[in-house]
């Protein structure tokens, strides 16, 4: 029996996005950034850990996927506590990556590719071991408030003598402060104890970080994500945090609000800061990403303004914190218009479906809508995130035991609650084929255990059939180069359990629609085309509708399929 039709709701929401000649796009507008964690994404001498020498050797795979940027998770030299983010060198590559020399070599090679490298930008804290904290330990002229240094009021049965200066907590749980006995105070850190925060109201700091930045990009790195933004400074008089008003135990980090310990004023103006240093390199143009959580206001606040710029931009992360695997259609809409309602004309859009601090795409909404998430990155307004492996629709290995586990935030949970806050699933090792640990390593121990669907969820597999996650993939970012994508008008509608939405630029109109809904569904989406017909671009791999056609008023999407249509009449 067929479906039954569904009319198009009243509601249709429009977003018109910036306008512009072609050519005043810059790189980050157009290409689609690819994040690397390398530890995970290939192995070139057998250690079992991902290198620099092993992403050089699969650039043709990332510039085959039609993608114009690599983002490069911390390789800086640093003892490893939290995976590469406790930095000691901020100038030095960490010999478990390989070297100077390395990275130099997958510049040139990225380069010549005609593909951008990020690099990541950690900025509130440092390791314990760099030269920078023992240095301030000592208070030696130039470092003494390099550093959060604290004392709380006297009490002599306290551990040390003092209580906490605050009731401020490490988004690793439990406290925040960790006392030196050398220095005979506290220091704040916002994650683990071997990464104390940086005191952003000391100038000293702002000049080094300053020199960082300098030194990378005169090396030839294209630009920045910076890490998390919002912890970067904290309120100087050391003000206790507000319960969050929820059920949680005390020393849990979402027990307390965050008012005086993220998105601080001195945080958005070191922001803004640093887009002036970006911005002296414009040739080619530099581009400065900001990891930001947080409410909507504080989150676009980071644009800054047209006189004093902040970030390019924030990242987008309400599809990963606001959408689930039962949100429908309508949630779908919201969410869409939360970033699009909020920012300014001038500010440019961006979409993020995950990372590596969250579960992969197709655990948290099933491999089934893999293609769909994929197509609403790409194709709505602004630059899209991939975080590698999204393209085959790559799974969380949710069989890590205790014994396995790398992840500290997970570490520090116990082995009897580790998996509720391990991020290991989702930084398993990329599966490339199905030959020994998925042809990232030679060796069969890797760092994580390879997710054990790769013996038939691997790259090799799906670039040699014809019907996979990775060629319609590589299909939507092909079609997000046309202008209707680049610089078209945003119009949204809501159909039943379908979210839909047009393109439309000069008389190039596209209508994309996304069944959310695990029954087949035939929809009216003749409001969002300008002509009667419309013509399948791009299909998920569950829509089996590749170069179909239908009349606008009547377009049938399989359960969980999603399309990309043009707009055409047959009389023209």
């Amino acid at each position: 029996m067929a479906a039954p039709r569904l009319a198009l709701l009243a509601l249709l929401a429009a977003t018109a996005c910036a306008v512009s000649p072609v050519d005043d796009l810059l790189w980050w507008q157009t290409s689609v950034i690819y994040q690397i964690y390398p530890r995970s994404f290939k192995d070139s001498d057998g250690d079992g850990v991902g290198d620099i020498k092993g992403i050089t050797s699969k650039l043709w795979y990332v510039k085959n996927l039609g993608v114009g940027a690599i983002w490069l998770s911390p390789i800086y030299k640093s003892p490893m506590v939290d995976m590469g983010y406790d930095i000691s060198d901020f100038y030095d590559i960490d010999p478990l990556f390989g070297t100077m020399d390395d990275f130099k070599e997958l510049l040139e090679e990225a380069h010549n590719m005609d593909l951008k490298v990020v690099m990541d930008f950690v900025v509130s804290y440092t390791s314990d071991q760099v030269p920078w904290f023992n240095k301030s330990v000592h208070r030696e002229d130039g470092f003494d408030d390099w550093y959060v240094w604290a004392r709380g009021e006297r009490n002599e049965s306290a551990e040390h003598g003092y209580n906490y200066p605050s009731n401020w907590l490490s988004a690793f749980n439990g406290p925040g402060w960790e006392w030196n006995d050398v220095r005979q105070e506290f220091y704040f850190h916002s994650f683990t104890k071997e990464q104390p925060d940086l005191n952003y109201r000391s100038q000293g700091v702002i000049d080094e970080m300053d020199r960082v930045l300098k030194f990378w990009f005169d090396l030839g790195v294209d630009g920045f994500r910076v890490d998390a933004v919002p912890q970067m400074a904290e309120d100087a008089c050391f003000r206790n945090e507000e319960p969050a008003g929820n059920d949680l135990p005390p020393y849990d980090y979402e027990y307390l609000t965050h008012k005086y310990t993220q998105h601080q004023p001195e945080t958005y103006a070191t922001i803004k800061h640093w887009r002036e240093l970006t911005d002296q390199y414009d040739n080619p143009p530099r581009v400065l990403m900001l990891e930001t959580y947080g409410p909507i206001d504080e989150v676009v606040d980071y644009y800054g303004t047209t006189e004093h710029p902040g970030g390019h931009f924030p990242f987008n992360f309400y599809f990963i914190t606001e959408l689930k695997n039962t949100s429908s259609a309508q949630d779908l809409d919201r969410i869409v218009h939360k970033w699009m309602d909020n920012i300014k004309a001038i500010d440019w859009p961006n979409w993020v479906l995950g990372n590596h601090d969250q579960r992969r795409v197709a655990t948290r909404f099933g491999p089934q809508l893999a293609d769909a998430m994929n197509m609403l990155s790409l194709l709505l307004p602004g630059t899209a995130i991939t975080f590698m492996g999204e393209e085959l629709a790559m799974e969380d290995h949710l069989g890590i035991t205790w014994e396995e586990t790398q992840d500290p935030w997970a570490i520090n949970a116990g082995p009897d609650e580790y998996m509720v806050y391990s991020r290991d699933p989702e930084r398993t090792p990329f599966q490339w084929d199905n030959t020994v640990s998925a042809g990232f390593s030679t060796n069969p121990k890797t760092w994580l255990p390879v997710n054990p669907n790769y013996e038939w969820l691997n790259a090799e597999n799906q670039l040699h059939l014809r019907i996979t996650h990775v060629l319609v993939y590589q299909n939507l970012v092909r079609l997000r180069q046309l202008d209707a994508f680049r610089r078209g008008s945003l119009t949204t509608a809501v159909v039943g359990d379908v979210f839909a939405f047009s393109r439309v630029y000069g008389d190039e109109a596209y209508v994309v629609a996304i069944n959310l809904g695990g029954t087949k569904e035939t929809v009216d989406l003749s409001a969002l085309s300008p002509l009667p017909n419309l013509v399948v671009s791009v299909s998920s791999i569950n829509s089996f509708a590749q170069y179909a056609t239908f009349p606008a008023d009547a377009v049938v999407l399989q359960p969980y399929g999603a399309l990309a249509l043009r707009s055409y009449d047959t009389t023209s």
